[in-house]
């Protein structure tokens, strides 16, 4: 039950977090603060996954709620397929094909950022040249 709470409150504050940026204004056609929002919860879920391995001590219950939780009610990945859809409708054919190639590639690179942070800062505070 810990858990299924812990997934509960993490996820109320990645939809709130979403929700509030979401109001930012930008202009133009490209998506941009869902763009956004899924890059940073790509680095936040790489961060996460590095930080919980290697013994690191991140109780299970921190990891619900950081990766299901927050990432998971941070991110919007249906709201990337609509937007992206209706750019396509639209006619946008080149803005959607940026739009969904950029979106995945830079999660992918996020996630590599993610980890690669918690691995220098794990390093640092270890003082290994290993991470």
């Amino acid at each position: 039950m810990v858990a299924v709470l812990c997934v509960g409150l993490g996820g109320f504050i990645g939809s709130v977090g979403r929700y509030l940026l979401g109001l930012v204004p930008v202009e133009g056609d490209f998506p941009l603060m869902t763009f956004a929002v899924n890059f940073a919860g790509a680095v936040l879920i790489g961060a996460v996954f590095e930080a919980a391995t290697e013994g690191s001590g991140l109780p299970d219950n921190a990891v619900l709620f950081l990766k299901t939780g927050v990432c998971g009610g941070f991110t919007t990945f249906s709201a990337f397929s609509l937007e992206t859809l209706a750019l396509l409708e639209r006619g946008k054919y080149a803005t959607g094909a940026l739009y969904a190639c950029g979106s995945v590639l830079a999660c992918l690179a996020g996630v590599v950022i993610g980890r690669l942070a918690v691995r220098g800062v794990r390093a640092a505070l270890t003082g290994s040249a290993a991470a």
